[in-house]
């Protein structure tokens, strides 16, 4: 997981202009001369431009096959493999470094024995050549892509087994076991490792921004997984998408181990760079710098008062720095949340749905400004579960204070603003319980910047009932 980039020193940095674009096409900052060795498979139609208000009748799904056991001794094999590689190579896996393409050359060869196509796509930055590794299965739909990842690269200080061998590793394997158990699910299967995110998610951006907008509509959804076996851990879920964020909690509940939502590693990992552009996320943490508090440490065991991990970033983030529990407990998951959501075929629409695509531009630390959208033709109240889809295009989501306002102007807060906050844009759907409120009239969508040097717009908010 890449270091936190704190509000103060993102500001003094310059970036002041708002150049106003489309979410993801501005390439990361300081990539250039790319290469792309290999296309993403498939090509179809882009998705249907959205109307004022549209409705589809829900689809029929498959039960989702279950998902195998993945040996705990296979993804540590992994990680003894990337120790090997990093101390061959200077004691690092880092971006511009050998360590970093011989990680990635392992992981290939891996793949490429269980029958995946693999793609290296290289890419520069500050100076240095880097790449990603992209996995694609046969089979599946071409039109519905399932993808999970994992960054490949450590940081120059030290061998990054934890951050990030324990994901990349763990997504390897699952990749391997759906070679091995001849998975056929429904969708099509990605698998992605990324440089270069330590120093910025440089690979995963290059990735997405790369992507035609017709290929990244097809991604249904993207699945990250940064530092998964930290040696005092928590089980730290996202939480940007409901249904995702639900399979992995309710995996972990059927085990009674108790999750709690991840805030750490918010717009510090790839999934952001996949969020960003409007791609539904998910993934799974263990805790990196931060401190376990007492409450934790009674709920998941391990030492109160310590970080979750005391080696982040540092030399000492070696095979040693591991808890094989936890390893084993999220390489499950993360094959789990592979079976799961790619067996049914494409998520079906919930309702009905109404939207505002027209622009409402956001002044700079000033008043709130409202995006409407009127309903009507309904019976009765809003859904308990009301579906908000959100993007807005900002140069620093830190700043936004959003709501949504109801037709007799109750608010309901979507997000706070956070210096933690650091990333581009917002481009999210929220649940919202409005069973108390009519569900015809003008709802509004709210946005406020509250701080000072930057400046975006609505793009878009949507309604389903």
């Amino acid at each position: 997981m890449s270091s936190p980039t704190p509000h103060t020193d993102r500001r003094r940095g310059g970036r002041r202009a708002w150049i106003r674009r489309a979410a993801g096409a501005a390439v990361a900052a300081g990539a250039a001369s790319a290469l792309i060795v290999s296309t993403a498979p498939g090509a179809g139609a882009t998705p249907a431009a959205t109307g004022a208000r549209t409705a589809a009748a829900p689809a029929a799904q498959a039960a989702p096959a279950a998902a195998p056991d993945i040996p705990l001794a296979n993804v540590k094999a992994h990680l003894t493999q990337l120790q090997s590689i990093a101390s061959a190579n200077g004691g690092n896996r880092a971006h511009g470094r050998p360590g970093y393409r011989a990680s990635l050359d392992y992981i290939k060869a891996k793949l490429d024995a269980a029958g995946y196509t693999t793609t290296l796509q290289q890419f520069t930055s500050g100076g240095a050549t880097g790449w990603n590794l992209i996995a694609d299965r046969p089979g599946g739909d071409p039109n519905h892509v399932l993808m999970a990842g994992a960054h490949a690269d450590s940081v120059s200080s030290g061998a990054g087994i934890n951050d990030n061998g324990s994901g990349s590793a763990a997504v390897l394997e699952t990749a391997l076991a759906v070679a091995r158990e001849n998975y056929q699910p429904t969708k099509h299967l990605r698998f992605g490792w990324w440089g270069a995110e330590e120093i910025g998610l440089v690979g995963s951006r290059y990735y997405v921004n790369n992507l035609p907008a017709a290929e990244r509509g097809k991604i249904d959804a993207y699945l990250n997984f940064d530092m998964v076996g930290s040696p005092n851990p928590g089980y730290f879920v996202y939480d940007d998408d409901r249904e995702i964020e639900k399979v992995f909690k309710d995996w972990f509940a059927a085990r009674s181990v108790p999750t709690e939502i991840e805030t750490e590693g918010d717009g510090r990992s790839d999934h952001a760079s996949f969020k960003n552009v409007g791609i539904r996320v998910g993934g799974l943490f263990t805790g990196a710098g931060r401190t376990k508090t007492a409450a934790q440490a009674q709920k998941w065991g391990g030492t109160a008062g310590q970080a979750f991990d005391r080696c982040y970033h540092s030399s000492c983030d070696t095979t040693a720095n591991i808890n094989d529990t936890a390893l084993d407990r999220n390489s499950d998951a993360v094959a789990h949340a592979v079976w799961t959501l790619s067996g049914g075929g494409s998520t079906p629409p919930d309702g009905e749905s109404y939207e505002n695509t027209a622009d409402v531009a956001i002044p700079d630390n000033g008043a709130a400004v409202t995006s409407p959208v009127t309903v009507s033709g309904r019976t009765g109240n809003a859904p308990a579960a009301l579906k908000v889809g959100v993007d807005i295009k900002h140069t620093y989501r830190g700043d936004l204070v959003v709501d949504l306002l109801a037709p007799d102007g109750s608010a309901y807060r979507l997000k706070n603003s956070g210096s933690n906050d650091s990333a581009d844009n917002v481009v999210a759907t929220f649940a919202v319980d409005a069973s108390s409120e009519p569900a015809n009239g003008v709802w509004r969508l709210r946005a406020q910047d509250v701080a000072a040097q930057d400046t975006g717009y609505i793009d878009s908010v949507k309604l389903t009932f």
